[in-house]
């Protein structure tokens, strides 16, 4: 920029959950320390969470491409309603383990700039992973299979999908009612990250815990009104990018692995618990056959469905990115 002094500019920033770990350890000191620090207080944020607004998951994008905001961060799934096509950022149980859910990520992350760009006016800074989606019940299971006739409030539409294809009830639930709709019997189980699950105080109200990942890894995407990104210098552009992707994606990414292992272990007292005080779930091992009828009821009917909904040239950009990544096809 040759030197020239830039105005600065303030951003006002709506971010995830604001009581779970992602918010707390990683979007928080982004925007309130980091951004201004590392840009001599050229680009600053006012920063809030959906949940303080009172607003729902869902709007979060809507209201960021109508420009009610700059940035907005929260789970990919809340937003399926405006476009089938996203729920392929995080298809279920295909990611066993942090690397590969990156690996998908980054194979998906052409299909979901494009998705934000023509649905919601908006440009993608970075994608973090919340821990995965595993399965917190009420009552006992001893596996997979006891899932079958039970509610159980879904993380996202491909996994309500996928519960529905194992015999489950797929409920619809927003994370802050669950307590509740589990102490009620509304719901007999429950699908969300281990670390959310282990922050919000589930396992005061749930007894049993199956670690498979049938909720995927719930990727939250940070992304910039276009009209604002378009309206930052090219300098700014630069600054607000690498930021996002230095101090949320990335550390996100490496203390995921990580962060699933611990989060079993302070919500059953299998191992130490680094967060706090371990708890006492009884842990359910998924078993070979468990993964293997939920893998096959996700190839068989998940994805298909999935395919027909979003159209055949969906389905095809997913199974030349991600289905290659994890080797799955839809329709071969």
């Amino acid at each position: 920029m040759g030197g020239t002094a830039l105005h600065a500019e303030e951003l006002s920033v709506v971010g995830s959950w604001s009581g779970l770990p992602l918010h707390k350890q990683y979007e928080a000191p982004l925007w309130t320390e980091t951004l201004p620090e590392a840009t001599g207080g050229a680009l600053t944020a006012t920063l809030t969470t959906h949940d303080q607004m009172g607003i729902d998951g869902g709007d979060v994008y809507r209201m960021l491409g109508d420009g009610v905001f700059d940035i907005g961060m929260t789970v990919a799934d809340y937003a399926v309603a405006d476009s089938a096509a996203l729920e392929s950022l995080d298809v279920p149980l295909v990611a066993p383990d942090a690397a590969t859910a990156r690996a998908m990520v980054d194979a998906a992350r052409p299909m979901v700039d494009d998705i934000y760009a023509e649905v919601f006016n908006a440009k993608v800074l970075g994608i973090a992973p919340y821990p995965p989606q595993v399965v917190f019940c009420n009552g006992e299971i001893t596996g997979l299979a006891d899932l079958e006739g039970k509610k159980v409030r879904a993380s996202g539409r491909m996994t309500a999908k996928l519960l529905e294809a194992l015999g489950a009830e797929g409920v619809n639930v927003s994370f802050g009612e669950v307590p509740g709709a589990l102490q009620r019997g509304v719901v007999d189980c429950a699908v969300t990250g281990a670390g959310s699950g282990y922050s919000a105080g589930w396992w005061e109200v749930s007894t049993h815990l199956l670690p498979l990942p049938l909720g995927g890894w719930d990727p939250v995407v940070t992304a910039v009104n276009m009209d604002r990104w378009n309206s930052l210098s090219e300098e700014q552009q630069q600054q607000l990018e690498t930021a996002v992707v230095d101090n949320l994606q990335e550390p996100a990414w490496d203390a995921a692995q990580d962060a699933l292992e611990n989060d079993i272990a302070c919500l059953t007292g299998n191992g130490d618990c680094p967060a706090g005080e371990a708890r006492g779930m009884t842990l359910v091992e998924a078993t070979a056959e468990d993964n293997e009828a939920a893998r096959e009821a996700l190839v068989s009917e998940v994805l298909p469905d999935w395919a027909a909904r979003a159209g055949d040239d969906w389905a095809q950009r997913w199974n030349d990115s991600v289905g290659q990544v994890v080797g799955v096809s839809i329709g071969g």
